[in-house]
């Protein structure tokens, strides 16, 4: 593998194999997908078809308006990390999920192949950067997504990845949930809930979630992130690279009610390029 890190904006440690592995990667995928994709849960948005960060967050807003009586009520939003998801997935039980859901011999042992490539710590780890360890991340995670749906009756659950958010009227509620989760996922899949990372908040608060903060009737993009938009926009204005950068970001803010800041954006643009 291909080590190195990237900042977006925290700071993770991507491995990346060698583009003739890449290609199995994919091919894998492609495999694991089709076998595996119609079990997961609806509410599952990473790396799955016409899923991702925006639809979770679109859902987000539509469980927040069911629960708020269209904000006309309470509602609580509890937000939860897992810590070092990727460096913990153990090895030994990712390859038990996988023999439940494929006999194909050839394919296991390739898949094992994969898994044992790589290892954070002895027995566990799947690295950031390959394609196969989004898929795996998901099959990982399915036994707790049918255990909030199913054992506790959650309904309006979100999980994006590592990233899961759960929706009610009764933060009293949401408070109860967490030893049940954290028990789970210590007993069953030999994960720990990241302890800075449990927040209970108020949605008149905003709820920060996959790059933007969601309202009542609303959503904006995270302060950081507008800083983070101007500094790199300064910094690329001139070099080749500026308008795929610029057109990126607008695509992220189009998602947001964000005309003010487009605004300032193409002024900024129009003034330095005078």
């Amino acid at each position: 593998y291909e080590s190195f890190y990237v900042n977006d904006p925290k700071r993770r440690h991507i491995h990346k194999a060698s583009v003739r592995d890449r290609v199995v990667h994919h091919l894998l995928y492609i495999y694991l997908y089709q076998r595996f994709n119609q079990h997961f849960i609806y509410d599952s948005y990473s790396c799955r078809l016409e899923k991702g960060t925006h639809k979770a967050v679109d859902r987000l807003e539509i469980f927040t308006r069911r629960v708020s009586k269209n904000y006309t009520k309470n509602c609580w939003v509890l937000h939860l990390d897992i810590k070092k998801f990727f460096a913990s997935v153990d090895h030994s039980m990712l390859k038990s999920f996988l023999t439940m859901g494929i006999d194909n011999v050839d394919i296991l042992w390739l898949l094992e192949e994969v898994i044992d490539s790589f290892n954070a710590s002895e027995g566990k780890g799947i690295p950031l950067g390959n394609l196969t360890s989004q898929v795996f991340a998901n099959i990982y995670m399915d036994d707790f997504d049918q255990y909030i749906k199913h054992k506790l009756q959650i309904k309006y659950y979100i999980r994006y990845a590592d990233d899961f958010i759960i929706v009610s009227d009764k933060k009293e509620l949401l408070i109860s949930y967490i030893d049940a989760i954290s028990d789970f996922l210590e007993s069953n899949l030999k994960l720990a809930l990241h302890p800075k990372k449990i927040t209970i908040r108020r949605l008149t608060w905003g709820i920060d979630f996959l790059g933007y903060i969601v309202l009542p009737h609303y959503r904006l993009p995270r302060t950081k992130t507008k800083r983070r938009i101007f500094t790199k926009l300064d910094e690329k204005i001139g070099i080749p690279s500026f308008n795929q950068s610029l057109q990126s970001y607008l695509g992220y803010l189009g998602h947001a009610n964000t005309y003010g800041l487009k605004q300032r954006i193409k002024n900024r643009i129009w003034f330095s390029t005078k």
